[in-house]
């Protein structure tokens, strides 16, 4: 899969299992504390925000999703998002993940806040 100029991979919809990749050499294990903090811009080159915290299913071992952090300013008033993983890809040289959602839609949209984090084992959420 060809990369484009941004450094992005050139198929953000890509379902395979080790989705987000980086493009190119380098690491290909990180902590998850080295990816929690990095921007996450859209295709059209908006902030929309920064991954907060990233979240392990336990019984598979595998990253079950991301947290975005949108909104507000120095963590108050601040949305958050679960993001699929598969969702995500990863600038490993940039520190910042590409994901395609337009800016308005996550402004939009309803979140949830630090104090009612939403029950993930409940299929209807």
């Amino acid at each position: 899969m060809a990369g484009s100029a941004s450094g992005f991979l050139d198929d953000p919809g890509s379902n395979e299992a080790n989705t987000p990749r980086p493009r190119g050499p380098g690491k290909r294990v990180l902590s998850a504390g080295t990816l929690a903090g990095d921007r996450v811009k859209n295709a059209a080159g908006d902030d929309l925000g920064n991954i907060e915290e990233i979240m392990i299913d336990l019984e598979s071992g595998r990253v079950a999703y991301a947290v975005l952090s949108f909104g507000g300013f120095l963590g108050i008033g601040d949305k958050l998002f679960a993001v699929p993983w598969e969702a995500l890809i990863l600038n490993l040289e940039n520190h910042e993940f590409l994901l395609n959602v337009d800016k308005n839609v996550l402004q939009d949209a309803p979140g949830f806040d630090k104090d009612d984090w939403p029950n993930m084992a409940d299929a209807t959420w």
